[in-house]
């Protein structure tokens, strides 16, 4: 049931037309998906769905989408104002310093076309996308060695792509002439343009059918509705005036400097949430700097609050007034320009992780959730083949889900819930390697009453000679454990040369030159479990051991399962249960593995990485 499930407030509408209005707007979003993903051609979009839809109303809010709205901000840096837009009209940006972080690094190409009908502005639909290149010092402008946002490529401010519906032909090939793959750049903005117009067909549809008022009275409805619904979940959930903080670190910026503190506070204030990021830490000189729009971190505060309360609400732009965000100027969240922001989504997802942890903390034990894998794994190879083709590959790759209440992580899986996995048959038919391995990290994902999900492992054998670049982490720092539950494992990359030789990698490298036959062993981390390990059903331990994801030891260590031929040996277990449960200290609230002190981590970090560039220099 809805929160509201009838509401219409103090709106002109019945509510059989908001239904409709709605319903037909949420599957506009997934057509918008599914034009994009049949008309590109880049595998991270084609086969990914590296892409996000969004339909705002005329003023601009997100009715239906997935990551906000930042139209005001793209308006404002546009050379042109909200009353020089068209008919016809499609925005195109790529620079995270013009949308205020709304697309957060150069490869995220955002189009967003303003919706008429009747010659009055009746919306906007937008659609974004990761472009496989475009430019700068790498291949697939994601470098780790760069220190400002110059490095990452050609950055478009806000500027017309089509003018009154006519195509700037001269726009799309100077961007072009920018990128390593000129042909996937204009497949992939075309198609992003066809999504946007899959949106503006619905909606003049809509109005054709209910009337231009009526939709846009639907438009406040649904807004009022989330915003109402929202208010509810803060009040009914949260206790009033008790600040809940937490903080975790991730790894490194890939120079040599970490750990990176991450540093939120929540409180609530009436029927608000106050939430203040000071205490994070600054910016720092590689290029994991997150620049987090406040309206951005708002939605994902109210997807939170939206999924694990009320799943049938709407989320988007309605319930902003109800939460107040502070983000230091100069922090890892907020850099100043011209900071370089490419591998960002090692701080996106490890904001996720404290944000979560935080309400962990506020809501209480049943509403628990544990620490996860802790980024967006990325993959480039490129090269030129023995026949004088030029190739590139971009993958992103994913990890174990946390653990939360009533069930366990999902392993290899993106954050992103659309998100899927290259197949190996697609990457092995366009690019000159082979996929020798793809599966499950038994035991890495944290114990617990619930298990965290497993990280995966991906061993590429490359047959070109080439170089490979890759951003990870957690490494060296673990995915959090809630509950009682134990943290999960750390990630790791080998790389194995053809002479069996191996050289363990950092998490984060750029360039690194690769001989045919050389394979890569890429091992993604896990997430943390929830709850007292000794508390998991043992039948369903001993299912996990004859599936290969929990080992025989594991079982027995940190489950208390004692197995007999692959079965529970039942009276074993009870008196094994028994024993671990006398040895052992009072369970935390949060487990975060074995770290040393802050101070022996960064030393060992900036050490890891002198050892890694004098090997490589």
């Amino acid at each position: 049931m809805r929160t509201q499930p009838d509401f219409v407030g103090d709106h002109d509408i019945d509510q059989t037309t908001l239904d409709i209005v709605e319903s037909t707007l949420a599957n506009t979003r997934y057509e918008m998906d599914r034009v994009v993903e049949t008309t590109a051609i880049s595998p991270v979009i084609r086969e990914q769905s590296d892409q996000f839809p969004m339909m705002a109303d005329r003023k601009g809010r997100m009715v239906m989408g997935q990551f906000g709205s930042a139209i005001d901000d793209i308006i404002e840096n546009a050379s042109f104002g909200w009353e020089d837009l068209r008919d016809g009209d499609v925005v195109a940006t790529n620079d995270p310093y013009m949308c205020e972080g709304a697309v957060s690094h150069t490869p995220d190409m955002l189009l967003l076309r303003p919706i008429f009908y009747d010659d009055d502005l009746v919306g906007f639909s937008s659609q974004w996308g990761n472009l496989m290149d475009v430019g700068g010092k790498t291949p697939g402008s994601i470098p780790i060695d760069a220190s400002t946002i110059f490095e990452e490529g050609v950055r478009l401010p806000p500027t017309k792509l089509y003018k009154e519906g006519v195509f700037d032909e001269g726009l799309l090939e100077t961007f072009k002439h920018n990128t390593r793959l000129p042909a996937h750049a204009e497949a992939d903005i075309k198609a992003l343009a066809a999504g946007t117009a899959t949106a503006e067909a619905r909606i003049q549809e809509l109005c054709e059918r209910f009337g231009k008022e009526t939709y846009l009275t639907a438009c406040d409805a649904i807004l009022d509705r989330t915003r109402e619904g929202v208010t509810r979940l803060i009040r009914d959930l949260l206790p009033e005036g008790e600040t809940f903080t937490f903080e975790d670190f991730a790894d490194d910026d890939g120079r040599g400097n970490g750990p990176i503190k991450l540093h939120m506070e929540l409180t609530r204030e009436g029927d608000r949430l106050v939430i203040d990021w000071t205490g994070t830490d600054p910016q720092v000189p590689g290029t994991v700097n997150f620049l987090l729009n406040e309206n951005m971190f708002k939605m994902f505060t109210g997807v939170f609050l939206i999924m694990a309360f009320d799943p049938q609400l709407t989320f988007n732009d309605g319930f902003y007034d109800r939460i107040d965000v502070t983000i230091p100027e100069g922090s890892v969240l907020k850099p100043e320009f011209p900071a370089a922001l490419g591998n960002r989504l090692t701080l996106m997802a490890r904001h996720f992780d404290i944000l979560q942890a935080v309400f962990s903390d506020a809501l209480g034990e049943q509403f628990s959730v544990a620490g996860s894998y802790g980024t967006s794994p990325n993959l480039v190879y490129a090269g030129t083949d023995s026949e004088g083709n030029d190739f590139q590959l971009l993958e992103i790759l994913y990890g174990g889900i946390p653990a939360r209440p009533g069930g366990d992580g999902l392993d290899g899986h993106s954050w992103w819930p659309m998100f899927k996995t290259v197949p190996a048959e697609y990457q092995e038919a366009y690019y000159p390697l082979t996929i020798d391995e793809y599966s499950a990290r038994a035991d890495t994902g944290g114990a617990g009453e619930f298990r965290g999900g497993h990280g995966v492992r991906k061993v590429y054998t490359f047959e070109e000679d080439g170089a490979i670049t890759f951003q990870d982490d957690r490494a060296l720092t673990y995915p959090y454990g809630v509950d009682g539950g134990a943290h999960a494992q750390p990630s790791r990359k080998t790389l194995v040369r053809t002479d069996g030789t191996e050289e363990d990698l950092p998490s984060k490298v750029e360039n690194v030159a690769v001989s045919a036959g050389d394979k890569l062993v890429f091992e993604t981390a896990g997430g943390g479990g929830l709850g007292d390990p000794l508390a998991r059903d043992p039948h369903l331990v001993a299912r996990e051991v004859e599936r290969g994801l929990v080992s025989a030891d594991a079982a027995r260590e940190a489950y208390g399962v004692a197995l007999a031929d692959g079965a529970v040996d039942e009276a074993e277990t009870e008196s094994l249960r028994s024993r671990l449960r006398g040895n052992r200290e009072d369970l935390p609230q949060f487990d975060f593995g074995p770290l040393p002190d802050e101070a022996a981590l960064a030393e060992q970090i900036a050490e890891e990485r002198r050892a890694f560039d004098a090997r490589h220099d």
